[in-house]
């Protein structure tokens, strides 16, 4: 075949993965466009690239779904080549024609592959043909709730609604009985729609308590076909993936050789080329069954380059250019474990619920065994416009056991403090029990969640700062960060304060003598404490005798603080909202986002906990609900707007309080 040449690469995506294919493509030798919404004006990625290409305001239908505006950014730079990364329009079969009918070279598979294992019912029908084993379900094109509503009962509960045309766990709802089947429904086409213009649904049986395998895959256009061995990403939290890891610990090379083989001869039928991913879940007697085919780099490819020594966006590259892959199958084996971490701007400790705003520090390092791709830094900004994934920590090892320590341990060294995220969550999972044996399924996290429960290092467990950690603050407080009073005691000064975190707050008094260590009262308990270097982010302190190190970042009067493995917010309470939080009358949005749906109206009766407003954030919709009975006193926002975190959107009449509480 004939090469395709090409020298300047279009990134027609954003973040972490724009970030990562500017460092290989420019190791290879090839210049590099960035494309930036106005959101993303000073990110990461616009600057790391050669050249950056305004593409359209925040919403990602004016900008990174825009393919006209990106195929624009590709002629006015002379960029002759075009990476969708992924998310977006990385598997948008009408891109990649508008790509190669604008002679650009688009590095991924043919339209014709995108078309076809893009829509989850055609990919389907492909995998049986080609041997693969299918869960029972209904992908037909009558799409009417009537008939779709006969097709469950047929195949029974519990079932799955799914998006035809989904990925990454959206559009996808489980249904346990009959009668959640029209919300079910619902919810799901409007997801669909939302996130792929495409609201068309199929049904599949639920496996219950599966384990999610996938296997990475290669083509060329030299009819050559390769796996690059499978990963395991049961570690999931409503079918998001939060941990992902190469090989799976509970394959063996029987099962190995069976999955693999599965994958490649699915690739193979459809005439794939390119990087590729075929999905399966497990159930517990390791029965495999086809999900579906990414046709794309997946978020979690660096643990493959990890455990088989390789560049998958070099191949990638090398691939578009009409070159055969690198390795035959024969060549390519696997080396150790490796595990990957996605870090999130979410707060675990409150469902979730996605986090906006600057981060205030973020420097990870990377060393032997340890990898951080990553779209933000200290300075960055985290809007509500995209997904809440904001870096990916990466950690190789001997084996298992050696890669999660290794992991478990980067992320404690490298705190995101601004905002709120899920590293601390992410070590927990990693240290725990579960993780350590191997058990956990894509609905363990899920049934820990409703339950409760976990093992000996559950992640739904919140850090709350340790006494050592208070009396830290108040220590930075006092030596220049707060607004607290000192006094002349006699034989000491005194520096009194308040400080809240976590929803505690703590009456702090900090003493420092004439002579000798100073001390923090905390609780009744005296802690002495000596700040040896105070030059944020760098902290370094003596407590009780025993030298430590912190990393520290100052947002106005507000203490972010990172210290053994954990961040905490301190600040100054201020009291004068108290009354008014107390009294739970007025309903804030949570977060930053598009308000979707207000679903109550002054002077609608409203039951504790019942669903008021739907607001769409970071790719996640978001509830907001009333906090107790009551009826909607005042509505102050209206669906299909902006609404900023904190904003009031509804006044209502509880029946401990007044609407009006001003």
């Amino acid at each position: 075949m004939t090469a395709r040449r090409f020298g300047k690469l279009l990134i027609a995506n954003r973040g972490e993965i724009a970030c990562r294919i500017v460092r290989t493509a420019r190791v290879t030798g090839y210049r590099t466009v960035a494309v930036f919404s106005d959101a993303d004006a000073d990110a990461m990625h616009t600057r790391a690239a050669d050249e950056a290409v305004r593409i359209g305001p925040p919403p990602p239908r004016e900008s990174y779904l825009d393919i006209a505006r990106i195929l624009e950014a590709a002629k006015k730079t002379g960029a002759d080549a075009i990476h969708p990364g992924y998310g977006f329009l990385a598997e948008n079969a009408d891109f990649a024609e508008a790509c190669e009918a604008a002679g650009l070279v688009f590095v991924g598979p043919p339209a014709s592959v995108i078309r076809a294992m893009g829509d989850k019912a055609a990919a389907k029908a492909i995998a049986e043909a080609a041997g693969l084993p299918c869960v029972p379900g209904y992908s037909g094109a009558d799409q009417a709730d009537a008939r779709l509503t006969t097709e469950a009962t047929a195949i029974g509960f519990p079932l799955l609604v799914k998006a035809v045309a989904g990925g990454g766990g959206r559009g996808i709802r489980a249904v346990h009985a009959a009668s959640d089947l029209p919300d079910a429904l619902a919810a799901a086409r409007r997801e669909a729609k939302a996130a792929f213009g495409d609201d068309r649904l199929m049904l599949e049986r639920l496996i219950e308590r599966p384990r999610h395998l996938e296997v990475q895959i290669f083509g060329d256009d030299h009819g050559n076909v390769v796996h690059l061995f499978e990963r395991d990403c049961s570690t999931q939290r409503r079918r998001q993936k939060i941990i992902e890891e190469a090989p799976s610990p509970v394959l063996t090379p029987a099962h190995r050789e069976r999955l693999t083989g599965y994958a490649v001869a699915l690739a193979q039928a459809a005439g794939y080329r390119n990087a590729g991913t075929v999905e399966f879940i497990a159930d517990a007697d390791l029965n495999f069954y086809f999900l579906e085919m990414n046709t794309r780099l997946q978020v979690e490819h660096p643990v493959t380059e990890m455990v088989v020594g390789v560049d998958l966006v070099d191949w990638q590259l090398r691939v578009a250019a009409g070159e055969p892959l690198p390795l035959p199958q024969g060549e390519i084996a696997l080396r150790g474990h490796a595990i990957e971490a996605r870090l999130c701007a979410e707060d675990p400790y409150d469902g979730f619920r996605p986090q906006t705003g600057t981060v205030a520090h973020f420097a990870p390092h990377e060393s032997d065994g340890v990898r951080f791709d990553t779209g933000v830094e200290t300075g960055s900004e985290v809007s509500p416009w995209y997904d809440s994934m904001v870096a990916k920590a990466v950690a190789n090892g001997r084996d298992r056991a050696e890669a999660a320590r290794r992991l478990a341990s980067a992320l404690e060294d490298a705190p995101l403090l601004g905002l709120a995220t899920n590293r601390e969550f992410l070590i927990a999972l990693l240290r725990g029990e579960a993780f350590d044996r191997a058990e956990i399924t894509t609905t363990t996290l899920d049934d820990w969640a409703q339950t409760g429960a976990g093992d000996a290092a559950s992640p739904f467990v919140q850090p709350h700062p340790a006494p050592m950690q208070w009396a830290l603050a108040a220590a930075l407080y006092a030596e220049g960060g707060g607004a607290g009073e000192w006094f002349w005691s006699g034989s000491a000064f005194d520096f009194s304060l308040d400080l809240a975190c976590g929803g505690e707050t703590k009456p702090l008094t900090y003493t420092r003598p004439r002579s000798g260590p100073m001390a923090v009262s905390v609780d009744g308990e005296r802690i002495e404490i000596a700040l040896i270097e105070n030059t944020p982010p760098r902290i370094v302190f003596e407590a009780d005798g025993v030298r430590r190190r912190a990393t520290a970042a100052w947002q106005g009067a507000t203490l972010h603080l990172a210290v053994d493995g954990a961040a905490f917010a301190f600040a100054e309470p201020d009291h004068s909202h108290a009354e008014e939080a107390a009294d739970g009358a007025r309903i804030a949005a949570p977060v930053a986002g598009l308000l979707v749906k207000v679903l109550a109206e002054p002077g609608q009766a409203v039951a504790a906990g019942e669903t008021l407003a739907l607001i769409e954030a970071m790719k996640m919709e978001t509830r907001v609900t009333a906090p107790a009975p009551g009826r909607i006193a005042a509505v102050h926002a209206s669906a299909g707007g902006q609404v900023a975190s904190g904003a009031l959107l509804f006044e209502i009449e509880t029946e401990d309080a007044p609407a009006d509480v001003r």
